[in-house]
């Protein structure tokens, strides 16, 4: 698969993080079913063409810690808030609840 494939595919499935929610950069991994391409996925937010509309603010680290945004973190954070998503001391507060899992 071509970097601009697998690209494009990231961002299709951003847009499936449900409002009020967060999914981890390894969760869209999966979904893809390439596993170990956590990177790549973190590549791809960050040259998401379509956002917000192909929500990247939507995504942070499997430890729950907010990470990288064009934007800037507190921007990032901003966005996130406004949702209903609560940030305390650069993690998503009810991480367990607020993830999203593609199926």
């Amino acid at each position: 698969m071509s970097k601009h494939d697998f690209n494009h595919k990231v961002w299709l499935a951003l847009k499936l993080i449900p409002r009020g929610h967060i999914t981890t950069y390894k969760e869209i991994a999966k979904y893809l079913g390439r596993s170990k391409a956590v990177r790549a996925v973190g590549q791809a937010c960050g040259e998401n063409p379509d956002a917000p509309a192909a929500p990247c603010h939507r995504v942070i680290k499997s430890d729950g810690s907010l990470c990288g945004y064009a934007g800037g973190v507190k921007k990032k954070i901003e966005l996130l808030e406004k949702e209903g998503v609560k940030v305390k001391l650069g993690k998503v507060a009810e991480f367990k609840e607020k993830l999203y899992k593609f199926k």
